[in-house]
């Protein structure tokens, strides 16, 4: 007589060759492609379009110039504005040069907002410029960017 299979080993069998096979693939060279500044340049027209950003003066981009870990990187940013009916910021897209993908959050304001301000963390693949496109009311779009050099365990990146 046969004895039943148990569901679970076959389970721990299947995960322990996913395991090795993704083992494998990781020290097969694979890389993982990072956005360029054309893709930055592509992901920006797709939300202004034509429009050329100016000068990004107006808009406050706090990030740390050396983070230590880029899994959780600081960002705030504040957009100077009266942010009244006829006068205020409709959006801020943020964008990261060495990402994976280059569009990293939008944030969406309207007059009652008060004031065009948020913070958030992010992730950062490597050493790379953050870019802060802010869309105002009146069809303008003003650009501010930064470098943020990323160490992994203080060693540099």
């Amino acid at each position: 007589m046969t004895e039943p299979r148990n569901p679970a080993a076959c389970s721990r069998r299947r995960f322990i060759v996913a395991a090795g096979a993704a083992a494998l693939a990781g020290f097969s060279g694979i890389r993982v492609a990072h956005a360029d500044q054309a893709m930055v340049d592509e992901a920006m027209m797709k939300l202004i379009g034509d429009r050329k950003p100016g000068d990004g003066t107006m808009i406050k981009l706090d990030l740390p110039e050396i983070a230590e870990n880029g899994n959780t990187v600081p960002l705030k940013f504040e957009v100077e504005s009266p942010m009244t009916g006829d006068d205020y910021v409709k959006s801020v897209h943020v964008f990261a040069e060495g990402n994976p993908r280059p569009d990293v959050a939008s944030f969406h304001f309207t007059p009652a907002s008060g004031k065009a301000a948020a913070s958030t963390r992010m992730r950062l693949a490597k050493t790379q410029n953050v870019v802060a496109v802010a869309e105002m009311s009146d069809g303008k779009v003003y650009m501010a960017k930064k470098e943020v050099k990323v160490t992994i365990g203080g060693c540099g990146g």
